[in-house]
Formats: C-alpha cells, sequence, structure tokens
C-alpha cells in the first residue's frame, strides 16, 4: 500500500452545534429541532430503512485504543504493521477528501488515535456511505491493520476483514445531537462549554475536557485510598440508614419527605453519627463509612445540599488520635491520587500537604485577632459587640459559643492557609462532644482548616448518657427559641448510649472537599453530577 502523506488537524467543521444554549429535547421528526439534528436523525431513519442498525448490540473488537497505542508506540514515521485490529471510540475530528477520509477516534479514557479510509482500501462505495453517515460525535469501529503515517501518526488504516461479517467500518452508536463547539473565554482560552454547562451536562464536558475525566478518575481514586487506609488499621465498613425518623449528628437543616407505608415523615439524613456510635456500642469498636448527606441550607463555591462525607469512630482513642489518622490518610490519598503530598493548583501554585501540622486554639486565636481576652467565660453582651462591630448579625438564638465560632471565622478561619488543626471549641455548641478533660466551658473537639476553609472534624466523643441528654434537652430549648439547625432528642440513640459506649474516638470529613484541597478546584468540579438549580 502506498504510503500516506496526509494528517488529520484539528478544524471546526461549518455549521457546528454550540451547545451552551439551553434547548428543549429534540428527537426525531421534531418539527422544532435543531437543523442538524433533523439531518441526523434522517440518516438514522436511512441505515434503518436500508437494514442497517445504528445502534448494533455487538462489535468485533480487540483491542482498545489505549493498548494499541502501548503495543505500537514505537513504530517510526511511515512504518508499517501486518498487526490487523478492531477498535471503537467517538468521532472526535474528521476530514473528507475525494479518496481519503481521516477521523480520531477517543476512548472513555480520552486516548485517540488516528484512522484512515481510503477508496483503495474500504472500496468506493463503501468511503461514500461512510461520507453520508458519519458525522462527529458517533460511536465508530474500525476495522484494519496498524500503521505510522509518514507524519509519525500512529493510525488504523481502514481494510474489510474476511466474509460479510467483518466489515471496515460500522456506525456503533449514531449521535443525534453534534457536539459543543469551540469558543475563545475571555482569558484566551480555548472552551467548548460554559461553566454553568459543564455542571449541567456533565457528560458533555466529560467527552471535551480531558481535567473533566481526570476529576472522575482521580476522585474514584481518592475513594480507593481512603478505603484502603481503614481496611488496612482493621476498620470494619456499614452502611446506616437515609431515610430516617428523627435526623440528628449534626447542626444543619434536614430534607423532609414522606412515606406512604407508614404515613410518617422521614428525613434524609444531615449525617451517619448517631448509627456509626450506635454500632460502637455494639462491639463493632473500628467503623466506617463513606456517605451521601443532604443538607437543606445554602449553595456555594464549597457547600453543595448533597455531598459526600468520611465519618469514622474507634473504641478507645480520643481527638488527639483522629488528628493523627485524619492527617496520615489526606497524605496517602495525595500521594496515591497525585504521586505526591506537595500539590499543584491550577494557577501553577504548590499546596503542601506534608510533615506535621500545626494546632491552634480557638479562643486563643479569636482574642489575638481582635485584640481583647475572650473565653468561655466571657459574656453574650460583650461577644455580640464584638461581633457587630466585624459587621455580623447575630440572631437572638445564637448561643455564647455559637457567637464566637462566628468570629472566629470572621476573623481567623479564611485566613487559615496551611493545614491548620483548631482546637478546643465551645461547649453549648457542641453538644455531641465531651468536655475537654482540663480546660473548663470547652469541649475535645478539632476543626481542620486547608486553605480557608473547614475540611474535616474530630471529637472526644461524650460517652455519658446522662450528660449527653442534658445536652439534647440544652439543644430542644434551643430548637423552641428558633434555632432550625438544632438536633433534636434521640430517644433510641440515648438508650443505646444506656447499654454502654466505650470512650471513643471519631471524625467526619467532606470527600468533595477534600477533591478541593488537593486539586483546588471549587465543590461543583469536584462532583461528578452536582445539584444544580433547574432553568
Amino acid at each position: 500500500m502506498a504510503h500516506v502523506s496526509e494528517e488529520l488537524t484539528p478544524q471546526k467543521p461549518a455549521g457546528h452545534d454550540d451547545s451552551n444554549a439551553p434547548r428543549k429535547e429534540a428527537g426525531q421528526g421534531r418539527d422544532d429541532a435543531p437543523e442538524q439534528m433533523r439531518v441526523r436523525a434522517g440518516k438514522r431513519q436511512t441505515m434503518l430503512d436500508e437494514g442497517k442498525q445504528p445502534y448494533p448490540v455487538e462489535l468485533p473488537i480487540t483491542s482498545t485504543i489505549a493498548q494499541v497505542r502501548e503495543a505500537h508506540g514505537h513504530l517510526e514515521a511511515g512504518e508499517e504493521t501486518d498487526d490487523v485490529v478492531g477498535i471503537a471510540g467517538r468521532v472526535m475530528l474528521m476530514r473528507n477528501g475525494g479518496k481519503l477520509c481521516f477521523a480520531t477516534l477517543q476512548d472513555g479514557a480520552g486516548v485517540r488515535i488516528q484512522v484512515m479510509l481510503s477508496a483503495a482500501s474500504v472500496g468506493p462505495d463503501s468511503l461514500a456511505t461512510y461520507k453520508s453517515e458519519v458525522d462527529l460525535g458517533d460511536h465508530l469501529f474500525v476495522h484494519g491493520r496498524v500503521i505510522s503515517s509518514r507524519r509519525g501518526e500512529l493510525s488504523i488504516m481502514a481494510e474489510p476483514g474476511e466474509g460479510e461479517d467483518a466489515p471496515a467500518w460500522k456506525i456503533a452508536s449514531k449521535a443525534l445531537r453534534p457536539l459543543p463547539k469551540t469558543y475563545t473565554a475571555e482569558d484566551g482560552t480555548e472552551m467548548a462549554l460554559s461553566e454553568d454547562m459543564r455542571v449541567r451536562r456533565r457528560y458533555l464536558d466529560m467527552i471535551v475536557r480531558p481535567a473533566a475525566r481526570e476529576m472522575v478518575r482521580m476522585r474514584a481514586n481518592v475513594v480507593r485510598s481512603l478505603r484502603d487506609y481503614f481496611h488496612d488499621a482493621g476498620f470494619i465498613e456499614i452502611e446506616t440508614p437515609m431515610l430516617q425518623v428523627l435526623h440528628g449528628g449534626a447542626a444543619a437543616r434536614p430534607f423532609s419527605t414522606h412515606m406512604n407505608a407508614y404515613d410518617t415523615e422521614l428525613y434524609l439524613r444531615i449525617a451517619p453519627e448517631l448509627y456509626l456510635k450506635r454500632a460502637v456500642v455494639g462491639g463493632v469498636d473500628k467503623v466506617f463509612e463513606i456517605n451521601r448527606n443532604f443538607r437543606n441550607e445554602g449553595a456555594d463555591s464549597s457547600h453543595s445540599p448533597e455531598f459526600t462525607m468520611l465519618e469514622a469512630y474507634e473504641a478507645y482513642g480520643t481527638y488527639d488520635t483522629m488528628a493523627t489518622r485524619t492527617r496520615d490518610f489526606i497524605q496517602k490519598a495525595a500521594r496515591d491520587a497525585l504521586g505526591t503530598e506537595v500539590v499543584t493548583l491550577p494557577d501553577g501554585s504548590t499546596y503542601d500537604l506534608s510533615g506535621s501540622w500545626e494546632s491552634i486554639s480557638l479562643y486563643d486565636s479569636i482574642s489575638d485577632a481582635v485584640g481583647t481576652a475572650i473565653s468561655p467565660q466571657t459574656s453574650r453582651e460583650d461577644l455580640v459587640r464584638i461581633a457587630t462591630d466585624l459587621g455580623e448579625e447575630i440572631p437572638d438564638h445564637y448561643v455564647n459559643g455559637k457567637i464566637a465560632e462566628v468570629i472566629f471565622e470572621k476573623t481567623v478561619g479564611d485566613s487559615l492557609w496551611a493545614p491548620t488543626f483548631v482546637r478546643d471549641f465551645p461547649e453549648d455548641s457542641s453538644p455531641l462532644v465531651r468536655g475537654h478533660r482540663s480546660k473548663p466551658g470547652v469541649v475535645e473537639k478539632w476543626d481542620l482548616y486547608v486553605r480557608g476553609f473547614e475540611l474535616a472534624t474530630a471529637y472526644s466523643e461524650l460517652v455519658d448518657p446522662v450528660i449527653q441528654r442534658q445536652r439534647f434537652e440544652a439543644q430542644a430549648l434551643a430548637a423552641a427559641e428558633g434555632d432550625p439547625e438544632a438536633m433534636v432528642l434521640d430517644e433510641d440513640f440515648l438508650m443505646a448510649m444506656e447499654y454502654g459506649m466505650p470512650p471513643s474516638g471519631g471524625m467526619g470529613m467532606g470527600l468533595d472537599r477534600l477533591l478541593m484541597a488537593l486539586t483546588g478546584q471549587g465543590i461543583r468540579e469536584t462532583i461528578t453530577f452536582p445539584l444544580v438549580k433547574k432553568i
């Protein structure tokens, strides 16, 4: 066969659809369908009329694109082989000539390869059919020899196999919608989708943007790393209910629903904490869960109403135990997913997760920030005055500890760039936490901050059922006074504690936020299919 001198170069086909603008779903035969969709639907129907299947159930695939590249990446420019393969992928680029056509196929991982179809190799009729049937975005099967063109592009030269059922090419799935066209953003970046449409149509984002596909894989690697860490440390993974008769385990507003079979109101869980603690009471001394939680609150760059959380509890551990574990598994996740504990952010800067992490006291840090001593004994009047001077409005139902936390967020939290454990929180805002062993008015709780946002939290768990009941009763009073995030009194949980819960350490971390810390992306980028407002 003669050497091929032409190469496929990226081009923007004329009339290529812009999928940034939302439009109604359109199918075959719809009068209001975009012109390109009507054309593509017509091609689909023509294939069916001719007895061809635009969505075949099976294809004679022998290799993945990645396997072909790995096995033949050594080919020199112009070198040909007798190795015959059958591959399939999505058509991302194409250029049709008179007697020679080029296309680039992409697999699910984003690996690409060039395919070539010539009149000499597939026949003039087959080449003409290819030109009339195949569009950008179609999934295409190609059978042929592996070669390297004169310019050194690894390629598949399409050739039919033996027999009628061994075509040189075949449509594997006809795309009725065209892929989005490229446009130039304000910063000069070549884009295919607006930020909003990347989130709303993540499937398109993953097709056209390598970073979107990489995020999916990185998330999977991080989850695998976390599970490996806890399994190796002797923890048992369990599943706790998502539908609960009472919402608890965190200070948050729940989503509610109605169960027809029991004719009762239920809540989507805001945290798995109270059930995981029941498991510890039952003898599962080391337990963890990677779960979906739901909180009926705001949504922004670091908050999502539906999110994934890791929670773990260890009998005879403390908040110090959990600090060490949290640092260890975050550093392991960075190594496993990125190969380093010093991660690179989108702006090119680096963020260091290695080594030991600093610890600070909540009350000491806000005292330094505002220039006056603040402690658990500081009056509510003084706390409100300080918060008001900082521009914060304090609702009447906020307890003193909550006001202190507001002051912390305003003056300290956003500035904590390096990984930092903020320790020893107010007792009145931490109803599930053991009182500090030596500091009155605070509890053994820390929050981990990275790059100015809270990533994880941990407690020395409150295991005294009498004190826990008192804390729940105080929460009930807070709810009566208008606190929408106050916890409810859970009698079944208290009964479990009354059977004896061993001293324990517990921690919780937002998995989506861990991805934010590792990648520098917002929370909607780290969640594969985030909840977005309907348009």
